[in-house]
């Protein structure tokens, strides 16, 4: 659930400094996620619970982000400050969506993602024609930084087959979009999946992507906010506070790398957390 709701905004912030090595930047992100798939959670220590916190607050504010820029453009930051007390807060409160309706909804985005996906590629483009550029490492990385926490399976059960899935669900999204927009059209707002559907003469789809930015971003947002409550306790509330600030004061980038960086960070105490219960044994 994560990745629909960060590529809403993702795409757009990896393809501004990467162009089309953006779809490389994927690629080592999707290689990433798939081999630290089964790196366990970080232990119990107050720094371990700190950053997995902070990773998920990152995330959710990210999200709501998406959500104010999707949903309520006239009111972003309002809209997106919101999105945190109300969603997250419910999931910190322990709302939580039943499992069942949670495979439907993936199965729905999905489904939605790929005739986006498919309306774009059978159009042909119209006045992109910025061409592939020397190779910028530096923007792939970035780029791999930016898409990361998204492409992180939720669970571990048969972690590399979904990390495969959405590695190649995510290629298929950007590539249709650079296809269609290009690299610097792509990279110049938060919402240029709108004009991705403009490009692609299917307007009349735009009020399902406003329908499929709600569901991506609600129901990842609440598992986040549940998950802050796991690590922190009560005084994530703080956390929360935080993050809705950064909603309505910051922009876009900063609270992408901060959630990238944290995501890294994670891996590595769950990484060291392996080691050490290695050792004890």
């Amino acid at each position: 659930m994560r990745l629909g709701g960060g590529l809403l905004v993702a795409l757009a912030a990896a393809a501004a400094g990467a162009g089309w090595w953006l779809l490389a930047g994927l690629v080592l992100a999707a290689i990433a996620a798939g081999v630290t798939a089964r790196v366990p959670e970080p232990g119990d220590a107050l720094v371990d619970r700190v950053v997995v916190a902070v990773a998920r607050l990152a995330e959710v504010t990210v999200y709501a982000i998406a959500f104010g820029a999707y949903v309520f453009p006239a009111h972003r930051e309002l809209a997106a400050a919101a999105f945190v007390v109300v969603v997250a807060g419910a999931g910190f409160a322990g709302l939580k969506i039943p499992t069942i309706v949670v495979r439907i909804t993936i199965g729905l985005l999905l489904a939605a993602g790929l005739t986006l996906v498919v309306v774009c590629v059978a159009v042909p483009p119209v006045g992109t024609a910025d061409g592939l550029q020397p190779p910028d490492f530096a923007g792939v990385l970035v780029a791999a930084v930016l898409t990361l926490p998204f492409l992180r399976p939720g669970g571990r059960e048969k972690a590399g087959l979904r990390v495969l899935l959405l590695g190649a669900v995510a290629l298929l999204a950007a590539f249709a979009a650079l296809y269609q927009l290009g690299a610097v059209r792509l990279g110049l707002s938060l919402t240029s999946l709108r004009d991705l559907l403009s490009a692609a003469d299917a307007d009349a789809l735009q009020p399902l992507l406003t329908a499929f930015a709600v569901v991506a971003t609600v129901v990842p947002a609440l598992s986040a906010g549940a998950a802050t409550r796991a690590r922190t306790g009560v005084p994530g509330l703080a956390g929360l506070a935080a993050a809705a600030a950064a909603a309505y004061f910051l922009p876009l980038l900063p609270v992408l790398v901060l959630a990238g960086l944290v995501t890294v960070i994670e891996l590595l105490l769950g990484v060291r957390a392996r080691r050490y219960s290695g050792t004890r044994e």
